[in-house]
């Protein structure tokens, strides 16, 4: 994985953005570089680690570690990690909070702040309850907000009019149609190479978070709307070349398919909340809408918890009932007034 400024790599050396209370300083002193070095090696690879959750991780221990230098006015150490009170690790928390950072962030910065803790004691070197004890921010739950049957359906045909070249709109119809019709999180669709293409087989393998593959069905319409998208496409790539490109050429960035998406809902009259990752809500909430088992959506999406799956479908009660009467042979009786 390529290094960046927010890679967990925080030394030796000073930090990037600036030393701690100004001091000119390392972000750490010699023991604790040695520890943290240790502990991105393990995180980087981690079978089924995320880049992005390394990224993030990497953002959040930064500035905890700042925040403890200038909070304790001391340089970040083993011993000063091993010192750090309930209070300290609060004062961090609301510091975070202050500062605009919304509970899912801080619950992701509290998570990466245990880890680094957590290896710290399987290493030997650190043991600090207090961090065990420490409470991470509630996360309110948020109920997905699938678009309807009608409207997901409509926004392959409406993509293919709203971008100015036939070949671009023909490509945002492809990979909108293939978001909805496979269930497919962005990241996925936009890292399919050529070869890949779902146009001749009827079904589609999969990398999702993780490394994890799966394999989901594709139908017919996905099909033929990635076939009518590369034979207009001008660019003409290896199999390991991008599926989905833009104007130039280049792997299509997410942003033009949240550009396309937006086009979308003005002239559906969509809600802010239909965005790209909507569709992926909707093709859950629809298929279990139309009687699908919970445990097969969990595996088209790429879950490993069936609760995680369970907030991605949203069903009305009414449709909930009709299924139960066609389903069930006493139900029309037992759904009857008793009196």
């Amino acid at each position: 994985m390529a290094r960046s400024a927010d890679t967990l790599t925080l030394v030796p050396g000073p930090d990037p953005r600036g030393s701690v209370a100004g001091a000119g300083g390392p972000l750490a002193r010699d023991d604790l570089a040695k520890a943290l070095a240790a502990f991105e090696a393990a995180i980087l690879s981690a079978k089924r680690q995320s880049p992005h959750t390394a990224l993030g991780y990497g953002r959040d221990l930064k500035q905890f570690f700042q925040f403890v230098g200038v909070h304790l006015g001391a340089e970040p150490s083993l011993d000063l990690l091993r010192a750090l009170t309930l209070s300290d690790f609060r004062s961090w928390l609301a510091e975070r909070r202050r500062t605009g950072l919304k509970p899912s962030s801080a619950a992701r910065a509290v998570s990466a702040v245990r880890a680094l803790f957590r290896h710290l004691e399987r290493e030997g070197l650190v043991s600090n309850e207090a961090i065990g004890v420490l409470r991470a921010p509630k996360i309110p739950h948020g109920v997905p907000k699938p678009i309807s049957v009608d409207k997901a359906r409509a926004v392959g045909p409406m993509a293919q009019t709203l971008a100015p070249t036939p070949w671009i709109a023909a490509r945002d119809a492809a990979i909108l149609t293939l978001l909805y019709g496979c269930g497919l999180r962005l990241s996925e669709a936009l890292g399919l190479n050529r070869g890949q293409a779902p146009v001749a087989q009827t079904m589609l393998r999969v990398k999702g978070k993780g490394n994890k593959e799966r394999i989901v069905p594709v139908l017919p319409i996905v099909a033929g709307a990635v076939s009518e998208y590369l034979e207009l496409c001008p660019f003409k790539v290896g199999s390991d070349g991008p599926l989905f490109v833009g104007a130039k050429g280049n792997r299509l960035s997410p942003r033009l398919v949240q550009l396309a998406m937006e086009r979308l809902r003005g002239a559906l009259g969509l809600p802010d909340s239909a965005t790209p990752h909507a569709l992926r809500h909707s093709f859950a909430s629809h298929l279990l809408g139309a009687g699908g088992d919970l445990r097969t959506i969990q595996d088209l999406l790429g879950h490993a918890s069936l609760s995680t799956t369970q907030r991605y479908t949203e069903v009305d009660a009414a449709k909930l009932v009709s299924l139960y009467e066609d389903a069930h042979p006493r139900a029309r009786s037992s759904l009857k007034p008793t009196g």
